[in-house]
């Protein structure tokens, strides 16, 4: 009886009580995901992705990484595919190497590119110029190889209005390293510098 009268107190002052939810539950569906997979090859597709782009399953904070068998998961999260390996020595720290690039987002829609710019780039190995995933991925690369390095966030650039990159996303980087010189510090007078040849 206290009860009932306690709840048509509540009900009529317009204070409603609350009762247990009894919700759905988002479980792991198959379908959901290959029509995430699907939705996923379709943007890419509109994006003109390369042949062979990984796709991306992403669900709140979660993604999933879909690739074919030929791409090689390391430890760190780093996950790459050679296309062609090159000659000669990998670069060690202070050497500089110099590389053509193609980035892309998620959905396959280029985000940077050296071969448009008209000029590879040009860096020094072990000076964190690079992002610390893309310094991974071509550490063991040969001068002519040409690979594909997919950087996971934690691994990636940093993120921030004040960046170019605005959210935490995986980012893939088409690579080919064209040369690794070695390094010299130069010194005339008070002036300082590195030389590369």
């Amino acid at each position: 009886m206290k009860r009932r009268s306690l709840l048509f107190f509540l009900i009529t002052s317009g204070i409603s009580p609350a009762f247990p939810a009894f919700g759905k539950t988002k479980s792991k569906n198959p379908y959901d995901e290959r029509r995430l997979l699907e939705q996923n090859k379709r943007i890419q597709r509109e994006n003109n992705a390369p042949e062979e782009f990984p796709s991306f399953i992403r669900e709140g904070f979660t993604v999933k990484v879909v690739t074919p068998d030929n791409y090689e998961k390391r430890d760190s999260g780093l996950i790459l595919r050679d296309f062609s390996v090159g000659e000669g020595d990998c670069p060690k720290d202070g050497q500089q190497v110099t590389f053509h690039y193609i980035g892309y987002n998620e959905s396959g829609r280029r985000i940077d590119s050296t071969y448009i710019q008209g000029s590879p780039a040009k860096i020094r190995m072990g000076t964190k110029a690079l992002v610390p995933g893309f310094e991974e991925g071509i550490r063991d690369m040969r001068p002519g190889g040409k690979r594909r390095i997919i950087i996971p966030p934690e691994l990636g650039p940093p993120v921030g209005p004040s960046t170019f990159f605005s959210s935490k996303q995986f980012e893939v980087f088409d690579v080919e390293l064209l040369d690794v010189q070695d390094c010299k510090r130069r010194t005339i007078g008070f002036y300082s510098d590195v030389v590369c040849n």
